[in-house]
């Protein structure tokens, strides 16, 4: 079997939440080295600083982005042009561009930068090595370059199409901030019962840490919901209720819908 394509020397353009926590990631897995990295970040960032006192280097002059055999787009998807074209002419010839803006096609990215294309959208909790990242591409290098850049810090979830990227980051991408502000309901809902708000919130994110770690064993979910929801239990009457009211069902699909169409808008 052929070896996958490696990223060689990486530009990282874009240092935001999800850069910085792309690159904190790379970092702590070593999925990519520190002395391989190029950091283009219009404004000082801890991850940057990080990662140059560990040999990367930040904005240097366009001649080094010859050396980049991979370029990874992390900027806001309403700035994406006016940050890759200024670098597409010291781009190598033979690099590829993974892309994790949320909306932006991979053809719009191509026509301009006139190389090969993946899209990837991770969870920021690749910066602990533990995200989940979808990924689509047409062509097989900068699919299998994606792969090697987030496999060690994420599971990475082939897609058929790339407009199932924008259910993905609705899914899987601003999940994690759904999930948490169900928690913090959670939270407050044991405190309108009468708990301290320290005490909900503690065994709100306690009960969260449990639900991952359940996650973890790679179990269906179902699985996992009927271990804890014995028949005639607490549990079992919360989890009816919620059924019952179809609350849960409607706030998902309002949320993942939401989240689609903004995708869509870019």
């Amino acid at each position: 079997m052929d070896a996958p394509p490696t990223a060689g020397t990486v530009a990282l353009v874009g240092c935001g939440r999800l850069g910085s926590a792309i690159l904190e990631g790379w970092l702590k897995t070593g999925a990519v080295k520190a002395h391989d990295l190029i950091i283009l970040t219009p404004s000082d960032k801890p991850a940057a600083e990080a990662a140059r006192s560990q040999g990367a280097r930040i904005n240097p002059q366009s001649a080094a982005l010859t050396e980049a055999r991979t370029l990874v787009l992390a900027v806001k998807p309403a700035k994406w042009r006016e940050a890759l074209e200024p670098l597409v002419a010291s781009l190598n010839p033979g690099a590829v561009i993974v892309s994790v803006m949320a909306g932006i096609a991979a053809a719009d990215i191509r026509a301009m930068a006139d190389r090969p294309v993946a899209r990837v959208m991770p969870t920021t909790a690749v910066a602990q090595g533990r995200g989940v990242a979808a990924l689509w591409s047409d062509h097989a290098a900068p699919r299998e370059t994606a792969r090697g850049l987030f496999a060690a810090m994420a599971e990475v979830v082939d897609l058929e199409l790339e407009e199932h990227i924008d259910v993905a980051t609705a899914t899987a991408g601003s999940a994690p901030a759904f999930i948490l502000a169900f928690v913090q309901a959670l939270a407050r809902a044991g405190e309108a019962e009468g708990l301290s708000a320290d005490a909900a919130t503690r065994l709100a994110r306690g009960a969260l840490r449990s639900a991952g770690a359940g996650v973890e064993t790679g179990e269906a979910l179902e699985t996992l919901i009927a271990r804890i929801a014995s028949p005639g239990g607490t549990t079992r009457a919360g989890l009816d209720a919620m059924t019952a009211s179809g609350d849960l069902d409607r706030a998902a699909s309002a949320a993942v819908r939401a989240a689609v169409q903004r995708a869509r808008s870019f």
